[in-house]
């Protein structure tokens, strides 16, 4: 499922898209969607937001044709840091992000993967992971990952800021 949200004072700027992934009733896995709701205050107008839940068909169709494509999602590692903070830039054709496994049964590499072969990646893909310490059903975020958001938002208010200066 794919869900627009919109931003106050929404006018489409150049193809800009902020990404959200997770289910808010997963614990950690709504660090996506929370990041998402922290932005729409303080974004400039004419980002676009979007909350997904992670199936690679659905991030592609949130993404494609944009100039930018930012995505902040939950994600596994071992040994978890639950709160740490991961970026990664997907540089191209055949980019492997190396990076923790997404929460949800296809990640990155394979969203990626198939947007490469159906043309239909944004020209520029950069990816936030959040390590998350509870991915059981409940709502709330666990202590390391609900301080992360902010510095996430932060991390993606600078990523968007190239996009919006004027000319």
């Amino acid at each position: 499922m794919v869900v627009p949200v919109p931003a106050p004072g929404f006018a489409p700027a150049d193809g800009v898209v902020v990404i959200g992934v997770g289910n808010d009733f997963r614990r950690d896995d709504g660090a996506g969607p929370a990041v998402v709701a922290r932005l729409r205050d303080l974004a400039p107008p004419g980002i676009r937001f979007v909350i997904t839940d992670g199936e690679p068909t659905r991030l592609i169709d949130a993404w494609a044709g944009a100039a930018l494509a930012v995505v902040i999602d939950a994600v596994r590692a071992d040994p978890p840091r639950p709160g740490t903070v991961h970026r990664f830039v997907a540089a191209g054709p055949g980019h492997r992000t190396g990076r923790p496994a997404s929460s949800h049964g296809l990640g990155f590499d394979d969203a990626i993967r198939l947007a490469v072969a159906l043309d239909r990646m944004p020209a520029r893909l950069i990816v936030h992971a959040i390590e998350a310490a509870d991915l059981t059903q409940g709502p709330g975020l666990t202590p390391p990952v609900a301080a992360a958001v902010g510095v996430v938002a932060a991390a993606v208010l600078d990523d968007l800021s190239p996009y919006l200066q004027g000319p």
